[in-house]
């Protein structure tokens, strides 16, 4: 029997008594606790035991412990530290409302509420990367929503900050993000940067306007695969309400490059805030968005080039015994 197993509704760890169990992951459990000192309602995040025993998985633990607790923003989840403690834990803010997953399980949202959250975490976005960190796994799962439409970025456990040392951790790539809302460049098994969460952002902008999300695939390989070859359907087909204006700061949100897209959360906030005053490109994605490639297709092509070398080798031979 694990530790976990043994976590009951009003045992105690330390100063933290429990209420209840909240959630499970494969490396971790949240607990909704009670901070005996103070009655204040907190949330504990305690590692498994074989996380725990993990070199690699408990130094990433302990580094999201650090990057939270260096975080102070209305619209970022609070790690409290500053405490000697028994084992490993994380003691968090509680935070009421629903993740943004379940809110878009219900379908698209209404366009002024789709851009009031989005430029929500686009301020949450801003202050992060001031700060050095770059969350790197942005999906609606690490989103908490309240009943006036607050936001909270929650879950930074595979986030970087230029402030601590740089770790890598082998065979781990596909917890480097999530397929549906990766970046390109992550894709390709790069870093990433501040970009990189704008383009996320782009992806769940798309998602909660149209109700879908701009790339698909029977497999995560293939969604992969499918954002590195192919334009998303154009979101006024999708939605047609959307304005033009509103489709071109997706577009540039969603650009391959990252040199093509936003530089700053702080500029996509901006032309969302003022739509007015957002020129519209005539782009390529709107014309060849159907027009749809696969690896496959790439492959053949790579292949097909291969062959001909010798072909065309061949034809300069002739052509030039046939001008001797």
């Amino acid at each position: 029997m694990g530790f976990l197993d043994t976590i009951e509704t009003g045992s105690q760890i330390d100063f933290y008594r429990i209420e209840e169990p909240v959630a499970r992951s494969g490396m971790a459990s949240i607990f909704r606790a009670i901070d005996v000192r103070n009655n204040r309602q907190v949330a504990l995040k305690i590692p498994h035991p074989d996380m725990e025993a993990d070199p690699i998985l408990s130094d990433r633990f302990q580094r999201e412990a650090g990057i939270g607790e260096k975080l102070n923003h209305p619209r970022v989840m609070r790690v409290f530290g500053g405490e000697e403690r028994s084992r490993i834990y994380m003691v968090m803010e509680w935070c009421e409302g629903r993740l943004l997953r379940q809110i878009l399980d219900e379908g698209r949202m209404p366009q002024d509420r789709a851009i009031r959250i989005a430029v929500a975490l686009l301020d949450a976005l801003e202050y992060i990367h001031a700060n050095g960190v770059v969350h790197r796994d942005l999906k609606p799962e690490n989103i908490m929503v309240d009943a006036e439409d607050n936001i909270k970025l929650i879950d930074f456990g595979i986030a970087s900050d230029s402030a601590a040392r740089r770790l890598t951790y082998a065979n781990f790539t596909a917890t480097l993000g999530t397929p549906n809302y990766i970046s390109p460049e992550q894709v390709k098994g790069k870093r990433g940067d501040g970009r990189s969460d704008i383009y996320s952002v782009g992806v769940i902008l798309y998602e909660m306007l149209t109700g879908r999300q701009p790339f698909s695939g029977p497999s995560p390989m293939a969604v992969m695969n499918d954002r590195l070859l192919n334009h998303p359907m154009p979101p006024t087909i999708a939605n047609s309400s959307i304005s033009p204006q509103l489709q071109e700061v997706l577009y540039r949100a969603l650009e391959r490059d990252p040199k093509n897209r936003y530089a700053k959360a702080h500029d996509f906030q901006w032309d969302l805030e003022h739509l007015d005053q957002v020129g519209v490109e005539d782009r390529v994605e709107l014309r060849d968005w159907d027009k749809r490639k696969s690896q496959l297709s790439r492959k053949i092509l790579y292949y097909s080039a291969l062959a001909l070398i010798p072909v065309v080798i061949l034809l300069l031979m002739v052509m030039v015994a046939h001008h001797r």
